[in-house]
């Protein structure tokens, strides 16, 4: 019994799993380069699931360990004159995760003008005029507010000071890949970010939702604490993988630029940029400031590309927050912290979902690929039982489909009738088969293939999913 009660305290140090899945549909559009046209978000559902350690809100006064969103439901589960938005489709910009502290809001810049010239493109960018906070920020991208409520220790300390916050590590099944209704092989899920943005905190006690909700970057009276000094924690998934037709619009239109002479046209000459290879990373040089036709940037300005390193606008992703696929595959000792929250808090998070417009996968052509499924948790355990090696009963609960998988149905028929959905089992609370969660639709109208997932979380904290592909033809 003291063996069984040690290993439930080591498991509930579990923060959460946060499943997100995203569908971001474009038709015929273009990227960084050459338009100014959007990605179309048509479907955007977000699920949050925690422990007893860990609470979520969207309004600063519902709480619960488990929180679903959706375009439809965004202003019916947010609070009343947010800021959220859902876009109105995705456009190409870029930004650093710089905070600008006035505003509460995440400094991104948009493409100003692009003009090709004699080894790339000549880039012009002002910012994205997101400072006026009684307005909700602007189309090209997704925002929204998302309150963590961290039960985790007793004492809350108002003074920023990292090093008593608690690490959270980024699940290694958080991906971005394309959809079942998407086109393959384009690469535009290699140019997506998530960039999450601390604005502040308050003490876990506290009951009003209006100082919740209110939370700015600016210090109020030691109740609020303004976090905005650390920069947002960007996520960049799939960061080792760059399609053929990317490298080939890249090696065709990319060429030496020398320092010796800033003059745009005139510092070029025919030597080969530095080679982009399919599996290895490449830093994505974004945006920091405004950019002047006379700052003679080029979008492949940087040591790893043309080899030009005096474009002062331009950041290496080495240089700021940024945390890729590689490192979530980490472990162990090695396996680095995604971010930091302070115990006994809410923190108000801003989440924003882009299109990096300065990744070397953003060509003219990705996003043919038009739509794209993203999904990423959060959790505090460093080690997890397979890395460690252990050996007892599982610890996670299992989940059992029923019918087939793939499963194939004719156009017209009834899903739900013929979908014969699944159970779930666990060593720790039996039966847990009413405790599923289904996510995913199929429109049995439509020819396609479609996914279905399947989530189960024990009291323990440990969750698992499985997927079922419903053909429709």
């Amino acid at each position: 019994m003291k063996q069984n009660k040690k290993q439930t305290r080591r498991i509930r140090k579990l923060v959460m799993i946060f499943a997100f899945t995203a569908v971001l549909v474009s038709v015929a559009t273009y990227a960084w380069f050459i338009g100014l046209t959007t990605v179309n978000v048509s479907s955007f559902d977000v699920e949050i699931a925690g422990t007893e350690s860990l609470m979520l809100s969207l309004n600063g006064k519902d709480w619960s360990q488990t929180i679903d969103i959706s375009e439809a439901s965004l202003d019916s589960k947010s609070y009343v004159d947010h800021t959220n938005s859902w876009g109105g489709g995705l456009s190409p910009v870029s930004t650093m995760g710089e905070m600008d502290a006035t505003a509460s809001r995440m400094r991104i810049f948009e493409k100003a003008s692009l003009t090709p010239t004699p080894g790339g493109y000549r880039l012009m960018a002002s910012r994205v005029n997101n400072t006026n906070t009684s307005q909700k920020e602007p189309n090209g991208y997704v925002v929204f507010d998302l309150f963590v409520r961290n039960f985790s220790g007793r004492q809350y300390v108002p003074a920023v000071n990292m090093l008593e916050e608690e690490a959270i590590y980024l699940t290694v099944d958080s991906k971005v890949t394309v959809s079942s209704s998407g086109v393959e092989n384009t690469g535009i899920e290699n140019s997506v970010r998530v960039a999450f943005a601390q604005i502040g905190r308050v003490v876990a006690t506290t009951t009003t939702a209006a100082t919740i909700t209110g939370i700015t970057c600016e210090d109020v009276d030691g109740v609020v604490t303004g976090i905005c000094e650390r920069p947002a924690t960007i996520w960049e998934p799939n960061d080792i993988h760059h399609t053929d037709d990317a490298i080939s619009w890249y090696e065709t239109s990319c060429k030496r630029r020398t320092g010796a002479n800033i003059t745009l046209d005139a510092s070029y000459n025919s030597t080969a940029c530095g080679t982009v290879t399919n599996g290895v990373a490449v830093p994505t040089y974004a945006v920091n400031s405004a950019i002047a036709a006379t700052d003679n940037v080029d979008v492949y300005d940087g040591a790893a590309f043309n080899g030009y390193t005096a474009s002062a606008k331009l950041t290496a992703s080495t240089s700021f927050d940024n945390f890729t696929d590689t490192m979530k595959e980490k472990t162990g000792v090695e396996r680095p912290e995604f971010m930091k929250l302070a115990p006994n808090s809410i923190t108000k998070v801003r989440v924003y979902i882009y299109l990096e417009g300065q990744d070397i996968d953003n060509y003219d052509f990705a996003s043919i690929g038009r739509s794209i499924s993203v999904q990423f948790g959060f959790t505090k355990e460093r080690f997890t039982d397979e890395v460690f090696g252990y050996t007892g009963p599982s610890v996670r609960p299992a989940i059992t489909l029923l019918g087939d998988n793939p499963m194939t149905i004719a156009i017209g028929s009834d899903f739900d009738d013929l979908d014969e959905g699944a159970t779930a089992t666990d060593v720790t609370d039996g039966n847990l088969t009413s405790s599923i969660v289904r996510t995913g639709s199929v429109n049995t109208a439509t020819a396609g293939t479609y996914t279905v997932t399947y989530r189960v979380t024990n009291s323990l904290g440990y969750t698992t999913t499985a997927t079922r592909s419903v053909i429709v033809e």
